[in-house]
């Protein structure tokens, strides 16, 4: 068809699929002298626009991406800061209160405003530390990765328009399984050409309890 291979990005949640769809391009192009399209996951192609150009609102190319361990220590550590007891406020629920907020591009500033209850009142205060410990460390979690680039792309037009216009034609795996921050990034990012193909089935959704909202297919 003419088309670059720099032109296509594909998306999906997994390395292990991610590897998978490189190895058919392969199979398909081995008699053909093409570079490969880009082909990952959400959270790898955000860690690398990022560390490009993540400088247009404050992140260093060098940061560190924090592992589900590396977060719940950090929560530990903002509890610790909030004088919290650990076994009241469990780390990991914390941890996947504050998942679930970032999954729907709530910010700490917004959490504070739409808190309810005892629970959620009190997380609203560790959110803040527990973005304070991440920038100090200079690091990101999973969810931020996602959410800085939305962010980035939200805020600097000039990137976003590099993006929009490279990305002519966007392809999604395993669509049922998007919360709202990975179907916004996959919206802006196909906002010029709206070409996008997504593959997937509304009843094999299986991530509800991170976030994923099968509706996103459906609509």
């Amino acid at each position: 068809k003419n088309t670059s291979p720099t032109e296509i990005l594909m998306v999906t949640f997994t390395n292990k699929a991610a590897n998978e769809m490189k190895e058919r391009i392969r199979k398909l192009l081995s008699n053909r002298s093409f570079s490969l399209p880009y082909a990952g996951t959400f959270h790898s192609l955000c860690a690398k626009i990022l560390r490009r150009e993540g400088k247009a609102i404050g992140i260093d190319p060098n940061y560190l991406i924090y592992d589900e361990q590396d977060c719940k220590d950090a929560i530990k550590e903002a509890l610790d800061k909030l004088d919290l007891d650990k076994k009241r406020f469990n780390p990991g629920a914390v941890a996947a209160t504050i998942s679930g907020a970032k999954n729907e591009l709530i910010s700490e500033k917004e959490y504070l405003n739409i808190a309810r209850g005892f629970f959620q009142e009190h997380v609203a205060r560790i959110y803040l530390e527990y973005q304070k410990i991440l920038k100090q460390n200079n690091a990101l979690d999973f969810d931020d990765l996602i959410g800085e680039t939305i962010r980035l792309l939200k805020t600097d037009k000039s990137v976003a328009s590099k993006y929009q216009n490279q990305f002519q034609y966007v392809l999604v795996d395993e669509y049922q399984d998007t919360n709202h921050a990975q179907y916004e990034l996959t919206r802006i990012l196909s906002k010029i050409h709206q070409n996008i193909c997504v593959v997937g089935d509304a009843s094999q959704s299986i991530y509800a309890w991170r976030g994923a909202d099968f509706r996103n297919i459906l609509n």
